[in-house]
């Protein structure tokens, strides 16, 4: 115990989120490798691979063990965040690299592990017999007491910080860094800014529903553009009742709310609808009743 807890304060410790990142960058790159893999296969017939898939899988995953974990003592995703195994089993307070019977181990509890699972599946599914649902059932209590470890052995890792798998708890291979780490310059201006947009944006999100935004225009337009303002054609075209005060164009299904103003059906209902206090905005008039106008229109007038 005294020269375990001797390596483990000489030893840099890596933190929790690094191994994790590391695993994760594992099944990343080990799906990359697949997906480029397959795709040579495009052009064949389909599901040539189905038959001997779990051996394909554990051929490619072989070779990447062989310049990974056998050659540099660290997978892929731990060389890129500068991680690599130790053998914690030795008794020396520097760094010792993984034996040959580790690595093979390791090679063996990974990518046979995984083999074992996937052809037993392929080779006991369509099995009916007695003993061959005897074997089945057995590997399936094995394959649940292995995730219980696991589990365990995940939650003993959030406590301690060490062997994030359990395959790494029982080869006695933990995770350190490779070269020291220097001092972290962290700037906080961009979580700053970062932080006072997402609050602003949550503002206006929380603010806009509340915000009659119709009303507002009409009521914009109305100041802008006052009934005294306008032209003698446009009061022309209001009179004779061939502009919607709305839409501008000739107004469909004509309609008036009380006042002189003519308005499309669609587009005075709709704003009622939206809005109970809606008022015009040629004169300010608010709504009495929707009614039709009854109006004859000649056709050269409609052609004009």
């Amino acid at each position: 115990m005294a020269s375990s807890t001797g390596n483990e304060k000489n030893v840099n410790p890596v933190l929790r989120i690094s191994q994790l990142d590391a695993l994760e960058l594992n099944k990343a790159l080990e799906q990359l490798v697949w997906s480029q893999f397959t795709s040579c296969f495009h052009g064949f017939k389909p599901g040539i691979l189905a038959h001997f898939e779990p051996e394909v899988k554990a051929l490619l995953w072989l070779l990447m063990w062989r310049f990974t974990v056998y050659s540099k003592n660290a997978t892929v995703g731990q060389a890129i965040l500068n991680i690599q195994y130790k053998n914690n089993l030795s008794q020396t307070e520097k760094y010792q690299p993984l034996s040959k019977q580790q690595k093979l181990w390791y090679l063996i509890l990974t990518v046979g592990g995984r083999w074992l699972e996937e052809r037993c599946y392929d080779l006991f599914s369509n099995r009916q017999q007695e003993s061959f649902c005897r074997i089945k059932h057995c590997i399936n209590f094995g394959a649940g007491l292995l995730k219980l470890c696991g589990l365990l052995n995940f939650l003993i890792f959030l406590q301690k910080g060490t062997f994030a798998t359990l395959t790494e708890r029982i080869l006695g291979i933990r995770s350190v860094f490779s070269k020291p780490q220097g001092a972290r310059q962290i700037g906080f201006e961009y979580m700053n800014r970062e932080l006072l947009w997402h609050g602003f944006a949550e503002f206006l999100i929380y603010l806009l529903p509340l915000i009659n935004i119709q009303k507002l225009k009409l009521k914009i337009s109305s100041w802008a553009l006052p009934i005294a303002g306008f032209s003698n054609s446009e009061n022309t075209l209001t009179a004779h009742c061939k502009e919607c005060s709305l839409c501008g164009e000739w107004p469909t299904m004509p309609h008036t709310i009380g006042c002189s103003h003519v308005f499309c059906y669609y587009c005075i209902k709709s704003n009622y609808l939206l809005d109970m206090y809606f008022t015009c905005p040629k004169c300010g008039s608010e709504v009495q009743s929707i009614q039709p106008l009854k109006y004859r229109i000649e056709m050269t007038e409609l052609h004009t």
